[in-house]
């Protein structure tokens, strides 16, 4: 997500600069525009404090749109966000004030204007509202400027082109927002629906514990009662009594143990699934490749570690591609997770702030062994006894 926002901020301030300079080096060939002795410098300037006034703006932008009806009990945050808005907005328009005089043209001045405001987080609906009325705004001021600057609105042609696209720019803003929040609020339905999912299984793992322990619970209080009250005129049934309710206990110690293997014991196969339909919602083209026999690869082993190398991916892989492999290799299962590496991004970490390094000590402990590779992309690579799941369960 932290990858894709930077793309969308990247590909907002670049369309910005294109189109200031396409403006000025289209302004400067037509033949009635006059040039001011100190305009390149000057706009060189308003250049530089529109485009950093457009950064402070989208910097701000995913923290106030995660969750605009969040009611903050700290309002310091607020302020100084409304504080850097402010700064932004006025230095944005020193900048098109600029850009305006140097260039003489009331459109780009307030295009660039236009820009900024585009970007703000207006609440829903507004954001096109105002779009639609900043675009009208612009068509006026063209109509202005393009007698001044010797253009012939009526036999517009090609040579139009750069005040098109600024009468377009806050439309591609407004648009290049919107398909940010789209990606967030997909992204946090992902999330959403995993955590109802997880909700949901504990609440059905809790439900049967609560029917079998509850049910066990009572026979051998029933049992125990019993056997209280023989103790004293029949001790060998209240013995027997005893004996009972122990073999009561031990039923559902063995009930317990046979519930909890169950919601644990996904095949690994399906754990792998899973993982690979995560990764592709997360937008990775992923490629699954499993050996034969994979169904009886020790998942209470390495379903923990599946979940915590997919994870990892998700925080710090580039999102573009990835690859999982699972296969017995004589009397090992090898299991290994690559993927493309975001740029910056630290070593692999798994959740809980446990690493590579407490994956070897885990691993290292059922007799299993763990590599890493490290270049253009990343690969953990975990190589596991047949077997280990066996004797860890027994």
């Amino acid at each position: 997500m932290r990858a894709t926002w930077w793309y969308t901020v990247a590909g907002l301030v670049f369309l910005d600069l294109v189109v200031l300079m396409n403006w000025w080096l289209w302004l400067g060939e037509l033949p009635e525009h006059v040039v001011l002795p100190a305009g390149p410098a000057l706009a060189a300037v308003g250049v530089a404090l529109q485009l950093g006034a457009a950064v402070l703006l989208v910097r701000d932008y995913p923290v106030v749109a995660a969750d605009p009806t969040t009611d903050d009990e700290d309002p310091a945050p607020d302020r100084s966000r409304h504080r850097r808005t402010a700064v932004a907005l006025a230095v944005g328009a020193v900048g098109a004030v600029l850009l305006g005089l140097t260039t003489g043209s009331w459109m780009l001045g307030f295009g660039v204007l236009a820009f900024l405001l585009s970007l703000l987080p207006w609440p829903r609906g507004v954001r096109w509202r105002l779009v639609v009325v900043l675009t009208l705004v612009l068509a006026g001021l063209w109509v202005v400027d393009a007698p001044r600057l010797g253009i012939d609105t009526a036999d517009a042609d090609l040579a139009t082109v750069p005040p098109t696209v600024l009468l377009l720019l806050p439309a591609l803003s407004a648009f290049s927002l919107w398909w940010w929040d789209l990606v967030r609020e997909l992204d946090r339905a992902r999330e959403t629906a995993g955590a109802v999912s997880a909700m949901r299984e504990r609440l059905r793992l809790a439900g049967e514990v609560h029917d079998l322990q509850g049910h066990h619970l009572q026979v051998v209080a029933l049992q125990l009662e019993l056997a209280e009250r023989l103790i004293e005129r029949d001790p060998a049934a209240a013995a027997e009594q005893i004996r009972t309710a122990r073999a009561s206990v031990d039923e559902a110690r063995a009930g317990t143990r046979d519930l909890a293997t169950r919601f644990r014991g996904v095949p690994l196969p399906d754990e792998l699934a899973n993982a690979a339909d995560l990764l592709r919602a997360a937008g990775h083209e992923v490629h699954v490749s499993l050996g034969p026999g994979a169904e009886h690869a020790p998942a209470d082993v390495l379903g923990p570690l599946v979940r915590e190398s997919v994870t990892n991916v998700l925080k710090h892989g580039a999102g573009s591609h990835a690859r999982i492999t699972l296969r017995r290799e004589g009397d090992r299962w090898r299991y290994a997770i690559a993927n493309d590496r975001e740029p910056g991004a630290g070593d692999a970490a798994a959740p809980g702030g446990s690493g590579i390094a407490a994956i070897r000590d885990r691993i290292g402990a059922l007799g299993g062994e763990v590599h890493v590779r490290r270049d253009d992309e990343f690969e953990l690579t975990v190589a596991v006894p047949v077997g280990v799941g066996e004797e860890a369960g027994a």
